[in-house]
């Protein structure tokens, strides 16, 4: 698979273009992992901006966030992750939500990532469209045929979220989703083998859990999951939860010296 992706980058280059990363930095360096996070489909680097990118920083994780190119399909984020990563002065740690995960899968096969977390992972198109017509038809449908694809807080967020919240998130967050993302993609091994730790909730109505179960026991583990929580979770009210246990968990799988 890496041969093919280093054949086609060859071949038909990825195109340059603009990237808007955002960063928080500590207050001063604790020899820790920065933290790369990818936006999924329909929004970008302010849904971490939100909280998660100030809350990492403030447990001393260096923590930027690269919003999706305009327009670019799967293959051009994931080099354009690879690329952020690569200039960041440690070894990085991807962290991907949504079709985001999806990105990160696809970026593990080219960087050696420190660690992966893949959060509400939109690994299989199928399911998670499948989810979106059940729990949004109206405004599913039109996207099959080209037209926006257009989310309801319901389908999105938990019932803990404010309406008002919930309604302002709504306006920031819509797309057009390309057909890449309903096919069947063959994920790459991650290049070194980086601990993995998948992220979601039972309650998600994008990623059904028996989605989440699966891309957990691709990466050889289970699903750590946060009932009550919608598909956002980094913008719920109980945002910090998630976050706290991914930097727990990261603060386990990768000690200082």
């Amino acid at each position: 698979m890496s041969e093919l992706l280093r054949f086609e980058d060859w071949s038909d280059p990825v195109p340059a273009a603009e990237r808007e990363v955002v960063s928080r930095l500590p207050d001063e360096d604790r020899d820790r992992p920065p933290l790369l996070f990818v936006p999924g489909l329909g929004h970008g680097a302010w849904a971490f901006a939100e909280h998660w990118l100030a809350h990492a920083a403030g447990r001393g994780f260096p923590a930027h966030a690269v919003s999706p190119r305009p327009g670019g399909d799967l293959r051009a984020q994931a080099h354009d992750v690879v690329q952020v990563a690569a200039s960041l002065p440690r070894q990085t740690v991807l962290i991907g939500h949504g079709t985001g995960a999806r990105v990160v899968a696809r970026a593990l096969g080219r960087y050696p990532a420190r660690a992966a977390v893949l959060v509400a992972p939109v690994l299989d198109g199928w399911a998670a469209l499948g989810a979106a017509l059940r729990s949004n038809p109206a405004g599913t449908v039109p996207a099959l045929f080209g037209g926006r694809l257009r989310f309801s807080g319901r389908q999105l967020f938990g019932p803990d979220l404010p309406a008002g919240e919930a309604a302002a998130y709504l306006e920031r967050i819509g797309a057009r989703p390309r057909a890449e993302l309903f096919a069947r993609d063959d994920l790459p091994t991650p290049v070194g083998g980086p601990p993995t730790l998948v992220v979601g909730s039972p309650d998600d109505r994008v990623v059904p859990r028996p989605a989440l179960d699966r891309a957990a026991a691709r990466y050889g583990g289970a699903p750590l999951l946060f009932p009550g929580m919608g598909h956002y979770l980094m913008l719920e009210t109980t945002w910090a939860e998630p976050i706290d246990a991914i930097l727990d968990w990261l603060d386990k799988e990768l000690p200082r010296a």
